[in-house]
């Protein structure tokens, strides 16, 4: 059943992720629409997105649009690349009157920060395959010339949604993932997967002093969708205090945790069936 898309600028937003990475993209809009009630969802139950089909990324894609749209949102991020890559087309198909914004890795940042012309993108594989993110590379390749060198970084996702930030073994296998893109010449490097700029400052750590910029694009999603709403003049006007609500399929405590120690907010988080 898909849910009518509510009109009112009162409405909650609602964003998505597999886990607690997409809360990288959440402060963003948090800090740029303070005025907007935010719904978050975790499919903690289904992580990580890494290794799932494109189908089924879709098929659960909507499944949790259709959760959120039940609880009243006026607008959904796709705070995942993995799943933007695979389902964004489908969901702008099912629910055309809503606004829908979607994360990429930032190849239009990196190549405009390049110097030497190479890009590293640090990524799941399944967002390094998808056929939205190699249109782009080839078009942005065919327009500028900028090499984009491809990382795959399995297991990353999976270390920050168990907290595992700076522990050696997570620091290990950045430096297994950064170093061969840094030895290709890259002096970019885009961080793309929402998940990864939580482990940003161990980063920052293996790149040392070395001059490579880092791209992160929960900055961008917000500024999109802040245009977005704004256009369908759905922008909540402040006066009266924002809400925001978590939901997980996984635990409720778990996620109310990172919400703490990631973003220092507190807010109510319930576990649901979805």
């Amino acid at each position: 059943m898909t849910h009518l898309v509510p009109s009112s600028a009162d409405a909650p937003i609602g964003v998505f992720d597999s886990g607690v990475g997409g809360l990288s993209v959440l402060r963003h809009i948090h800090a740029q629409l303070p005025h907007e009630h935010l719904l978050y969802f975790a499919d903690a139950a289904y992580s990580p997105y890494g290794e799932k089909t494109d189908q089924w990324l879709v098929q659960r894609s909507v499944t949790i649009a259709e959760f959120l749209l039940a609880q009243g949102v006026k607008a959904l991020v796709v705070a995942c690349n993995t799943a933007t890559g695979a389902a964004i087309k489908e969901l702008r198909k099912h629910y055309p009157e809503l606004p829908i914004v979607g994360v990429e890795p930032g190849l239009k940042p990196g190549g405009a920060a390049t110097r030497s012309g190479k890009v590293g993108v640090m990524a799941t594989e399944a967002a390094l395959t998808s056929e939205k993110f190699l249109a782009l590379r080839d078009q942005l390749s065919q327009a500028n010339g900028t090499q984009f060198v491809l990382q795959g970084c399995p297991g990353l996702a999976d270390a920050v949604n168990r907290g595992e930030l700076e522990t050696p073994e997570t620091v290990a296998l950045l430096r297994g993932f950064i170093e061969p893109v840094l030895a290709q010449g890259a002096d970019t490097l885009v961080l793309g997967c929402t998940h990864y700029p939580f482990v940003r400052s161990a980063i920052e750590g293996i790149v040392g002093d070395r001059d490579v910029k880092l791209i992160e694009t929960g900055d961008a999603v917000a500024r999109q969708l802040s245009r977005l709403l704004e256009g369908a003049g759905l922008l909540r006007p402040g006066g009266t205090p924002a809400h925001l609500r978590g939901y997980t399929s996984g635990n409720a405590a778990e996620l109310q945790h990172w919400f703490a120690s990631l973003l220092g907010l507190h807010p109510q988080v319930e576990s649901v069936a979805v």
